[in-house]
């Protein structure tokens, strides 16, 4: 009898020891897991709700609710420009929707630079900064870079013509760099960056000054021009460029022929009665 009393008494105080081991270790897991969750909140990174593009979107397509989505950012690395209310990007008060300005593909988040205003047409007039204007350039398949440009590019623009006629000592034609990092805003009838292969365009639209427009005009009616497509990286500024036929050929500039002094004659009047001569003399000075 003290025997089976002796073996309980041995299971009760194991059977206490072990639930009180799976206890600490319940307990010491617990604190563990509350830990990392403290440790996971002061982790976390603050957010900002945006807008995003459910699609691809393309120049001058209406946007609508249906085209976007609110998305967590987070707001050390918020686009500036972004769109984290409704109200800001689809206004109540107005009906007329805003449109694609430049091309988004899906997850894009929208920018105030890349939609029109509400209501506001996106036409060439939407991506004139103040003070520019817009001119057209002919081109061809030499001329234009051979179809390679886009809406977006900047191009440095070379006129070649004959000015023999207007300087002095001046043969054949010249190629001059007339105006240099201009940006193309449209190609044919295309404004936005949508462009796939190459297109062989009839005419491109540059975004200058008044000044330039006028002096691209007048290249444009008294010679050719030709485009040379400036690198996306390129800050370089081109320096005034001219080439003409001897500096192309190595010969170099024409000297001009030397001028043949005159010999200075010196002379006196003489009246004889009605009469008036004039006799030469040595000059003195």
């Amino acid at each position: 009898m003290r025997a089976v009393f002796g073996l309980v008494l041995i299971v009760g105080v194991a059977l206490a020891g072990g639930a009180v081991m799976m206890a600490q270790k319940y307990i010491t897991a617990h604190k563990n897991e509350l830990a990392r969750e403290r440790q996971a909140r002061q982790a976390v990174v603050p957010t900002q709700d945006v807008f995003v593009a459910t699609r691809a979107l393309r120049y001058g397509e209406r946007l609508n609710k249906d085209d976007v989505r609110v998305v967590k950012w987070p707001v050390s690395a918020l686009p500036e420009g972004s769109f984290s209310e409704v109200n800001a990007l689809f206004p109540e008060n107005t009906e007329d929707n805003r449109f694609v300005l430049r091309a988004m593909e899906k997850d894009e988040a929208i920018m105030a630079i890349k939609v029109t205003a509400p209501g506001e047409d996106a036409g060439l007039t939407s991506q004139l900064q103040r003070g520019m204007r817009a001119f057209a350039i002919r081109v061809d398949v030499s001329s234009g870079v051979s179809g390679f440009l886009r809406p977006g590019d900047r191009v440095d623009v070379y006129w070649t013509g004959n000015i023999g006629d207007t300087v002095e000592g001046a043969r054949g034609e010249v190629t001059r760099l007339i105006q240099a990092g201009i940006n193309l805003i449209a190609v044919d009838q295309i404004a936005g960056g949508d462009l796939t292969g190459a297109t062989i365009a009839r005419t491109v639209t540059v975004s200058a000054r008044p000044e330039q427009v006028a002096a691209l005009a007048q290249a444009q009616t008294t010679g050719r021009l030709s485009l040379s497509l400036v690198g996306a990286e390129d800050d370089t500024i081109a320096s005034a460029i001219e080439v003409n036929q001897r500096s192309l050929l190595g010969l170099g500039e024409l000297e001009a022929a030397p001028q043949q002094v005159e010999e200075k004659v010196c002379t006196i009047r003489t009246r004889r009665g009605a009469e008036v001569m004039e006799i030469p003399i040595p000059c003195t000075n």
